[in-house]
């Protein structure tokens, strides 16, 4: 058993559970339902329109497509195909969009946790998200209740290993990382030099690595190399609607940024495509490493 498989617990579901899915971006609704298909227990799979680009991948299981904006028919559909646990997985880009909404009963019941989420971080509207869905009768889980084998373990997950320059790194990214984090901004941050040099916004991961790949020609960073990724809960997060991930899309990011590695939060972060993201940081020469969790958050 590697270090990435040892550190979940999985989540035990009665005989007549019946779990679904709201599938995003990624590579991570896709492993929900297949480590629920090996379990016995066929998803029911709610595909966010516009947000899914592994749709053939959902093909062996029952499905509905769903705009954001008709969010208000999303607990009737549950309720006809029997759902009792709800997970929500993968990159979703935007947020409803008011204007568009068909006004019913169903929209009625989530316009205050729509308008209140309009406005605040992605954190406050997940949260409310889990609130109104609990209050139906479904129960929210979480994505590493379901597929334990890649939630990310304490310690070195790679053959390479920080430097003594990059755990200065480390600990500025992850300071970095926390502070947006308790403003309800971003996830991750990169530090090279001993300093924070971006920080995630509303562009995500990759378009922070981005960022970072084209500020390596700025002035202050001149002959400076290496540098962290780091990406960990934010302060207090629910943990059952967005953890932070890391894939091999991710490590290629990196490495095209000029990053010597990437931390995780240990318990609280997955890693995508387990084999493939540790065999290319392998193959690459970066190193990747979870970090002891800093405090508890709700979720878990």
């Amino acid at each position: 058993m590697t270090k990435i498989e040892a550190a979940g617990k999985g989540l035990d579901l009665a005989p007549d559970a019946k779990v679904g899915i709201i599938a995003g971006g990624g590579s991570l609704p896709v492993e929900i339902a297949r480590a629920l298909a090996r379990q016995g227990k066929s998803p029911f799979v709610v595909m966010a329109a516009g947000e899914v680009d592994r749709i053939a991948d959902f093909e062996p299981y029952e499905q509905a497509t769903l705009r954001l904006e008709d969010v208000g028919s999303l607990l009737p559909m549950l309720k006809r195909h029997h759902v009792t646990h709800l997970v929500t997985a993968g990159h979703i880009t935007r947020r409803p969009r008011l204007s568009a909404m068909r006004l019913n009963l169903g929209l009625l019941a989530w316009l205050p946790s729509l308008f209140v989420g309009v406005t605040r971080g992605d954190d406050t509207v997940l949260k409310l998200f889990v609130r109104r869905i609990e209050r139906s009768g479904i129960k929210v889980v979480g994505a590493h209740e379901i597929v334990p084998e890649l939630v990310a373990a304490e310690g070195l997950l790679t053959k390479a290993a920080p430097r003594k320059s990059d755990w200065r790194d480390i600990e500025a990214a992850h300071a970095a990382a926390k502070a947006i984090g308790a403003l309800d901004i971003g996830q991750a941050a990169v530090a090279v030099g001993g300093r924070a040099i971006a920080l995630e916004g509303v562009e995500g991961t990759d378009g922070l690595l981005e960022r970072t790949k084209q500020l390596r020609g700025h002035g202050r960073l001149a002959g400076r190399s290496r540098g962290v990724l780091v990406k960990c809960a934010k302060p207090g997060q629910e943990l059952r609607a967005d953890l932070p991930s890391i894939g091999p899309l991710t490590v290629e990011a990196a490495h095209a940024a000029g990053l010597a590695g990437i931390a995780v939060e240990a318990g609280r972060s997955l890693v995508l495509e387990g084999p493939a993201t540790i065999g290319r940081a392998n193959a690459l020469g970066l190193f990747v490493i979870g970090l002891p969790a800093a405090e508890p958050a709700h979720g878990e």
